[in-house]
C-alpha cells in the first residue's frame, strides 16, 4: 500500500534532521518520488535482471523482455509460456534464465505466495524469498523497498549505496558492513528513504534529472 505524503514528509525530514550530509544531498536531489511496483513477481524479475550488470543494461534487457511477453505483463504464466532460447534472445544469461524459471515455477505451484508475503516481517520476507534460486539478501531487500514499501531497509551490500556513502562521507575506501551500518543507524526508522537518496547521488553528481520514481531497478 502506498505511503501517505505526510508519512514520506516525516521520513525525509527525519533523515535531514539527524544527518547533515544527507540533508545536503536531499536538498540537491529534490523530492522523494519512489513509486511502488504493484507487480510483485515482475519486481523480483527486474531485480534478478539487475544482478551484476549496470542499471542501463538491466533496463535494456527488461524492455526487451517486456516486448517478448507483450501484450501480457511479466508474470509466472507468461514466463512459463516462452522457451529458454527466447529468454536468452532478449539478453538473459543461462544462469538468469534458470533463476527466472525457478521463480515462475514456485509462484505457479504456490510454494511462493507473493499475494500474502506482505503480512510477514522484513526478516521473514527475506527468509522466504531466498529459497528461490538466484535470490539473495540484496534482491529480497530490493523487493522490500520497491514493492512492499518497507521504510527501514538498509541494503549495505549494494555497491552504489556503499560507493555513495564513501564519497558523501569522505571515506578513504568503500565502507565495510560495520561502518555502513554505523552511518545508517541514525537514519532509522527510515533507512530505505536515505538509501534511495544514496542512489540519487549519481544523478546529482552528473547533474542529470531522470525519472527516478523506480530508481534504481
Amino acid at each position: 500500500m502506498p505511503h501517505s505524503q505526510a508519512l514520506i514528509a516525516t521520513a525525509v525530514n527525519h533523515v535531514k534532521r539527524v544527518d547533515p550530509v544527507m540533508r545536503d544531498l536531499i536538498d540537491q536531489a529534490g523530492p522523494f518520488t519512489l513509486k511502488l511496483d504493484r507487480n510483485r513477481f515482475g519486481m523480483l524479475v527486474r531485480s534478478i535482471l539487475s544482478q551484476q550488470i549496470s542499471t542501463k543494461a538491466a533496463r535494456s534487457i527488461r524492455l526487451k523482455l517486456e516486448g517478448l511477453l507483450a501484450p501480457g505483463k511479466i508474470s509466472p504464466e507468461s514466463i512459463a509460456a516462452v522457451t529458454d532460447d527466447q529468454l536468452r534472445s532478449v539478453g538473459l544469461s543461462g544462469q538468469k534464465v534458470s533463476y527466472v524459471r525457478d521463480l515462475s515455477e514456485r509462484s505457479l505451484d504456490n510454494r511462493l505466495r507473493l499475494s500474502r508475503i506482505g503480512r510477514l516481517s522484513d526478516e521473514d520476507v527475506i527468509e522466504h524469498l531466498i529459497q528461490v534460486r538466484g535470490i539473495g539478501r540484496w534482491t529480497a531487500q530490493m523487493f522490500l523497498i520497491f514493492s512492499l514499501g518497507r521504510l527501514n531497509v538498509f541494503p549495505h551490500d549494494d555497491l552504489i549505496v556503499r560507493s555513495s556513502i564513501q564519497e558523501l562521507y569522505g571515506l578513504p575506501q568503500l565502507p565495510d558492513k560495520q561502518t555502513s551500518h554505523e552511518i545508517a543507524e541514525v537514519w532509522a526508522p527510515y533507512r530505505s528513504v536515505a538509501s534511495w537518496y544514496c542512489w540519487r547521488w549519481i544523478d546529482v553528481k552528473s547533474r542529470s534529472n531522470p525519472d527516478a520514481s523506480q530508481y534504481p531497478v
